[in-house]
C-alpha cells in the first residue's frame, strides 16, 4: 500500500476534509444524500469504503448534472458529485495540492492556496503601467468538458507518481454523469464541481504557463482565464496564433477561435474587471467593468422589487449580504461615482416599498410622523396617493426616510463601505 494514499485516507486529514466539505455546504449528488447525513453514513460506513479505496475496488459514484444559465444565454454544465465522494476528492486534493505548488507560475492565480482574484488584477496591471498595452485574450473553448484525460493522468503522474492514487483519480474522471436520469459516460473532460477539479485543471494548465514562460511572455491566469500582455500589434497577432497552434498540438484542447482575440486594455473584461488610464498620473487603474455593475443593479433591483413580500429587516440582510460580496470582490477598483449613484437608487426603492407598505394616509402621516415630519406637511404628503416615483423623491419622504435612518435600520451604504474597504485595500 503506497504512503501517499495511506496520507490521504488518514483520520485528520479526512477529518479536515470533511469539515471543509460541510462548510462549502451545496447540495446533495445521485444517491439523495444531504450533508446533514453525512455524518452518521461516515460513521457507519468509513472503515468500509476505506478497504475498498485501499484494494482499488471502491467505486465512485457519478455525477448529477446541473446546468446553470450563463449571462450570454448558453449554459455552463455543473457535474455534482455526492457529498461522500466530495470528501475523498477534497482529501486527495489536500495531500496532492502541497506536492503541486512549488512547480505552478507566479502568474497563475486561480484555485490556490493565499492566491486571489485581486493578485491576478494588480499582476495585470503590473504589465500594462510597464507598457505592455496589447493583450491577447485566450478562450479555451468548454475547457472543464474537454480536457483529454490520458494527457491530464500522464502529467498527474510526473507529479505524484503513485500507482494507487493516480488509479483513484482516474476513477473519479471516468465515474460519468445522471442526466435527467440516464446514465453517461465521461471520456473526457473533469466535471467542473467536484473538488478535485481545480487542482486538476491547474495541473493541466501548468503546462501552458511553462511554455509562456519559456517564451518571455507576460501572463496572467485564473483557472482557464487567461490573458497575454505584450508591446506591439504585431507581437500580439504572432503570439496569438502561435500559442492557439501549441495548445491544440500540445495539450489537445480547443480554443475558440471566436472569442479569442486581441484587445487594447480600455476594451478589456478580465475576472470582471475593466481598466483605465489615469490622464493625470498616465497611469493604469481597475474599476468594475460595465457588465459587472450593471449585473450588481439587476441584483439589487431584484431584491427590491415591490411585489416581492417580506419583512423589511430581511430584505436589508439580504441586501446586505449582496453588497458586502460585491464590493468586497471589487474593492481595489476605483468606483466612488458608480456607488454613489447605486446608493442613491436604492434608497429610493427601499422608500417605494416602505410607502406601499404604509398602504393607507391615516398609516403613512403616522409613520412620517414618527420619523420626525410635523404633523400638517405630514397629512398634506399622505394624501397625496400612490404616485410612488414622484412621493419618494419630490417630498418631505426624502427627509424621512433619510439614508441615515436607513442605516439605523440597519442598511450598508455601497458608497461608505467602498470607501472602508478600498482604503484597507490601498493600505
Amino acid at each position: 500500500m503506497s504512503e501517499l494514499l495511506e496520507k490521504i485516507l488518514e483520520k485528520k486529514n479526512m477529518n479536515e476534509a470533511y469539515k471543509k466539505v460541510c462548510a462549502n455546504k451545496g447540495a446533495g449528488g445521485v444517491d439523495g444524500m444531504e450533508l446533514e447525513e453525512l455524518d452518521g453514513f461516515i460513521r457507519k460506513n468509513w472503515n468500509s469504503i476505506r478497504e475498498q479505496i485501499r484494494g482499488r475496488s471502491y467505486k465512485p459514484q457519478p455525477v448529477r448534472r446541473v446546468e446553470i444559465p450563463k449571462p450570454n444565454g448558453s449554459k455552463r454544465k455543473l457535474g455534482i458529485p455526492t457529498v461522500m465522494d466530495r470528501v475523498i476528492q477534497q482529501g486527495i486534493a489536500q495531500i496532492i495540492s502541497p506536492m503541486c505548488e512549488p512547480l505552478f507560475s507566479d502568474h497563475s492565480y486561480g484555485f490556490r492556496p493565499n492566491r486571489s482574484c485581486e493578485m491576478a488584477i494588480k499582476d495585470m496591471l503590473m504589465f500594462l503601467n510597464e507598457g505592455y498595452e496589447w493583450i491577447v485574450d485566450i478562450d479555451l473553448e468548454k475547457f472543464f468538458d474537454n480536457v483529454p484525460q490520458d494527457k491530464l493522468m500522464s502529467l498527474v503522474h510526473n507529479i505524484i507518481n503513485d500507482g494507487d492514487t493516480e488509479s483513484l483519480i482516474r476513477k473519479y474522471l471516468k465515474a460519468g454523469v445522471m442526466v435527467q436520469g440516464r446514465y453517461e459516460k465521461t471520456e473526457q473532460g473533469t466535471p467542473q464541481g467536484g473538488n478535485l477539479t481545480p487542482l486538476l485543471s491547474n495541473i493541466m494548465l501548468n503546462e501552458l504557463d511553462k511554455e509562456m514562460e519559456r517564451r518571455g511572455l507576460g501572463f496572467v491566469r485564473y483557472a482557464d482565464d487567461c490573458v497575454i500582455a505584450v508591446r506591439s500589434e504585431a507581437s500580439a497577432k504572432r503570439v496569438m496564433y502561435s500559442i492557439t497552434d501549441w495548445i491544440e498540438r500540445k495539450l489537445g484542447l480547443k480554443v475558440n477561435a471566436d472569442k479569442t482575440h486581441i484587445t487594447r486594455p480600455m476594451n478589456l473584461k478580465y475576472l470582471g474587471f475593466g481598466f483605465w488610464k489615469d490622464s493625470k498620473t498616465k497611469e493604469w487603474k481597475c474599476r468594475p467593468h460595465k457588465d459587472s455593475v450593471q449585473k450588481f443593479k439587476r441584483t439589487l433591483k431584484k431584491l427590491t422589487e415591490r411585489r416581492k413580500s417580506m419583512a423589511f429587516a430581511e430584505r436589508v440582510k439580504q441586501l446586505n449580504r449582496v453588497i458586502r460580496g460585491w464590493i468586497n470582490y471589487f474593492a481595489i477598483g476605483r468606483m466612488k461615482t458608480a456607488m454613489t449613484d447605486i446608493d442613491a437608487h436604492l434608497r429610493t426603492r427601499l422608500r417605494v416599498i416602505i410607502w406601499k407598505q404604509w398602504k393607507v394616509p391615516k398609516k403613512r402621516q403616522w409613520g412620517l410622523q414618527k420619523l420626525g415630519i410635523g404633523k400638517d406637511l405630514a397629512r398634506q404628503t399622505s394624501y397625496m396617493g400612490d404616485h410612488y416615483q414622484w412621493i419618494v423623491t419630490k417630498t418631505c419622504v426624502v427627509r424621512a426616510i433619510s439614508k441615515e435612518k436607513l442605516k439605523q435600520a440597519g442598511l450598508v451604504s455601497c458608497y461608505d463601505y467602498y470607501m472602508e474597504r478600498h482604503a484597507l485595500k490601498l493600505c
